[in-house]
């Protein structure tokens, strides 16, 4: 986004609050650039990444189908399909919806079961909740893979052993539920491709093992299997994050080599389709200057737009309008938020002219997931306005 236009935005919006611009076309760049890459793998983009109902507007329109974790992301998902289109089939919602978080409350069940709607579990106990509350349902166990070098660990939380992937399965289809295939997650923000390779033998064993022990799993529509391979894919946050082409090619050859014949592969992306596609725009309230070093105090903070400090171990960077670059040497300063909590800093060692003035803008680049997502109201102070560009 050039600066021309972010100022044509700061001046149709003000600053008062700040502004966090969502850049429709990047969006639909990162859709084509994974379906092109991965052209056996059906995007299933994770909203928890970002919720923004325009932005599954645009995937939807792109051909994209959803992740959710929670009975209010699948029916945000469902209610807008609704509207752009009406199910065609029993099958409709597994093409378009997968209910990805393996622990779900029994009420969520309970609202689930007439959606007849894929969903995962990783453990006996919710293999009985879905018995009980939501028969219907498509299955999909999830494994334990290493997630070794991604920004945020899944495994800890998340996935069966793949030494109790068989007998998770029987005791699914000896409680009369039908399970479609395996997924695993290797860590959000992976860098270490080799996640993937041993996740995707790891499958493979358990798909033949299954085989030879007689049991019967696929879609109730066409017996396909489910190859589920999550999420994890990176973003560019920096030069060192090795590109995803390289990636691809490494998967693609996996999945030539092992997954022949009635599979269906999908995934789940969401930091790599929004991370990169949205900016925030903030406001220098305040400075001072602390044992000597430069503080900026801005209008959001880690409790708003930049939770992703917090939940997500991301570090964000500012950089100045071209008008301001020029006031004061460029020093080592803190960025800060609005909030009355000391915890609330944004950066510590950021490289910015050291006399910007109260007023002044400052643009932080990549922000696209996991941030307004998280976005609180602490101390009653609001987020950032959602600004959508090239819809």
């Amino acid at each position: 986004m050039d600066e021309e236009t972010l100022l044509e935005i700061v001046k149709e919006y003000g600053v008062e609050r700040p502004l966090f611009i969502i850049d429709h076309n990047k969006i639909r760049e990162n859709y084509q650039r994974f379906n092109k890459n991965l052209p056996r793998v059906q995007a299933y983009y994770a909203i928890k990444a970002n919720s923004e109902p325009a932005i599954i507007e645009t995937l939807f329109k792109e051909g994209a189908s959803f992740d959710v974790a929670s009975i209010a992301e699948f029916l945000l998902v469902y209610d807008l399909i609704e509207t752009w289109t009406k199910p065609e089939s029993d099958f409709y919602i597994w093409d378009k919806i997968i209910f990805s978080n393996t622990i779900k409350p029994a009420t969520t069940l309970k609202a689930l079961k007439k959606y007849k709607p894929l969903v995962t579990y990783d453990n006996i106990d919710e293999l009985h909740k879905i018995k009980k509350f939501c028969d219907t349902a498509g299955l999909i166990l999830r494994l334990k893979v290493p997630d070794t070098g991604s920004m945020v660990e899944m495994g800890g939380k998340f996935g069966a052993s793949p030494a109790e992937a068989v007998d998770l399965i029987k005791a699914a289809i000896d409680n009369g539920l039908n399970v479609e295939g395996l997924s695993f997650h290797v860590g959000s923000q992976c860098t270490n491709f080799r996640n993937y390779v041993d996740a995707l033998v790891i499958c493979s064993s358990i798909f033949k093992e299954i085989e030879r022990y007689g049991l019967k799993i696929g879609r109730l529509d066409n017996g396909n299997k489910i190859l589920d391979m999550g999420g994890g894919f990176p973003t560019s946050y920096t030069d060192e994050v090795p590109a995803f082409e390289t990636l691809a090619e490494i998967i693609n050859s996996e999945l030539d080599r092992l997954f022949k014949g009635d599979y269906e592969i999908i995934a789940e992306p969401g930091r790599f389709i929004i991370g990169d596609a949205a900016l925030n725009i903030s406001r220098i309230q305040g400075r001072s200057r602390r044992d000597s070093k430069r503080f900026y105090y801005i209008n959001d903070g880690v409790y708003h737009t930049f939770s992703g400090v917090v939940f997500d171990h991301c570090v964000y960077h500012f950089r100045t309008f071209s008008k301001d670059k020029d006031k004061g040497n460029i020093e080592v300063c803190t960025v800060a938020g609005p909030t009355c909590d000391s915890f609330d800093k944004i950066s510590t060692s950021e490289q910015l002219p050291g006399e910007l003035e109260i007023g002044d803008l400052l643009i932080a680049d990549k922000v696209g997931a996991y941030t307004t997502a998280s976005s609180t109201n602490f101390n009653g102070i609001p987020g950032a306005i959602i600004i959508n560009i090239n819809t």
